[in-house]
């Protein structure tokens, strides 16, 4: 019997918030150490700026004010880094962030607005700080934990690069030693980390940290078959960058973080305005800039690639806490990220947003530098005004709520109509309702006449059209420069 994508049905009606809690708000209910870096300064790479989850749990009327009704956290477990990604306790949410009961907080609160609430789980490597690690630091291999990570020789230098570090870490990086998954024992504990939070803590899913690194035969089939048993809506989503096809039956993941299409629409709206040193050394090729026949040849590729119910599943996300903000990908051009959420709004799947990008926050602004992690992770401007972009806020508003309330744009059929020089047009229909989404990225007006029944009627939903009467079977739409909209018909 072939297997087949079980998608859970809430997530395709999902819009993620991902929130990297460090730089999202903090409270002053939860104590803090003396040495933070100052809210409003530029992020650094080590420093603490103090953001927590009860400061989220004070933030949420702006997320059911953009109408997100789902939230993504990069990891909360303790750990000696700001990101988090170098786990010491994976049983104990960060004193930083509140502890364990300021996540139970969160996520009832998040409950009682709707919000189904995600983490992150980093299972291939732990850190130099994780206890049976640390007692091989200690012990040698007298540990009793010796089996638990690849120690290749003597004697282990975690700090000193000038010397082998003698054990297996993800790409080299001796700060996140690699968990032996082939140990029956190792496995186990990490299986019962994911049912716990899930059990303990009513958590919504799990999005897997560089599941690729895991190579022991079952183990994502176990885990997906354990997460399941737990909680049978949980959704599954592993941080893959390239197309994952075989990641998708219906044995390990619901979703990839899908950074095929985010390459595909950034490529598109922004077009040569992609600086090149923002994007070198990721995982994805944003660039060069391709025409709208081009976008929608890669598209359709996409589409078929997962079929339509892993399609409906796939996390769509535009950027993250791994990828410089797509406004400065664009060297400071917005109307580069109103198409592309447009975008991403209306196609199929669940959309993300990264924290900020709806109110136009900071990223990089010297555009022929490196990217740089932390620049990518400035805070949230709460109290800094000049920096909150309103109209850009609206606008998210608009097509989120857009969204919500057009079945047809969650579950409706993708029909591409037109696809010439820059302007993409496509439709989404549902149950007799047909909305035709339309993307300009053009510096001009562009002009499009599209198949069109006779008696047929069209109202304008979202942003600037000119619609013009019908003739000969056809309909003329002409989009004004760097725009799209939306359109019903009836």
């Amino acid at each position: 019997m072939s297997l087949q994508p079980d998608i859970p049905a809430w997530v395709k009606d999902a819009v993620f918030y991902q929130i990297f809690p460090d730089r999202f708000a903090r409270s002053w209910r939860i104590p803090k150490p003396n040495n933070l870096e100052p809210w409003d300064e530029p992020p650094t790479g080590q420093g603490y700026k103090g953001g927590d989850l009860l400061g989220i749990v004070e933030r949420l009327d702006h997320l059911t004010e953009l109408g997100v009704n789902a939230i993504y956290l990069n990891p909360v477990f303790q750990s000696a880094c700001n990101h988090r990604y170098h786990t010491h306790d994976y049983y104990q949410v960060d004193p930083l962030l509140g502890g364990n009961e300021a996540l139970r907080e969160l996520i009832k609160a998040a409950q009682a607005r709707g919000m189904r609430v995600m983490l992150d789980g980093v299972f291939n490597h732990a850190s130099r700080g994780f206890f049976q690690f640390s007692d091989i630091l200690e012990n040698g291999p007298h540990s009793a934990w010796l089996d638990w990570f690849i120690i290749q020789d003597w004697p282990l230098s975690p700090y000193d690069g000038d010397k082998p570090a003698n054990y297996a870490s993800w790409w080299d990086n001796r700060a996140l030693p690699k968990f032996n998954t082939d140990n029956p024992q190792v496995r186990e504990f990490l299986m019962q980390i994911a049912e716990f939070w899930l059990r303990e803590y009513e958590i919504d899913g799990w999005r897997l940290d560089v599941p690729e690194e895991i190579t022991t035969p079952g183990f994502w089939e176990e885990f997906r078959r354990r997460v399941r048993a737990v909680k049978p809506d949980a959704y599954i989503v592993g941080e893959i960058w390239t197309p994952a096809a075989d990641w998708l039956r219906g044995d390990r993941f619901d979703a990839v973080m899908n950074y095929v299409f985010t390459e595909a629409i950034i490529a598109f709206a922004a077009g040569d305005r992609v600086a090149p040193s923002l994007i070198e050394g990721r995982a994805y090729k944003p660039y060069p800039g391709i025409d709208a026949a081009e976008f929608g040849h890669r598209i359709q590729k996409l589409l078929d690639l997962y079929g339509w119910e892993a399609t409906l599943g796939q996390f769509n996300l535009l950027d993250s806490h791994d990828t410089s903000r797509l406004t400065s990908i664009a060297r400071g051009d917005k109307a580069t990220l109103r198409l592309a959420t447009l975008f991403q709004m209306c196609y199929p799947g669940a959309p993300c947003v990264y924290y900020g990008d709806e109110v136009g926050i900071r990223g990089i602004s010297d555009y022929d530098a490196p990217h740089d992690d932390a620049l990518a992770r400035w805070t949230m401007p709460w109290d800094r005004p000049e920096e909150w972009d309103a109209e850009l806020f609206a606008y998210f508003q608009k097509i989120i709520r857009l969204r919500h309330q057009e079945p047809a744009l969650r579950h409706g059929r993708y029909q591409q109509l037109y696809a010439e020089g820059q302007l993409y047009v496509f439709a989404r229909e549902l149950d007799g309702r047909r909305l035709i989404v339309l993307l300009n990225s053009s510096e001009k007006a562009e002009t499009a006449a599209l198949p069109w029944q006779d008696k047929a009627q069209s109202s304008r939903l979202f942003g600037q059209v000119e619609i013009g009467p019908p003739s000969n079977g056809r309909l003329s739409v002409t989009v004004p420069a760097r725009s799209g909209a939306v359109v019903t018909v009836r």
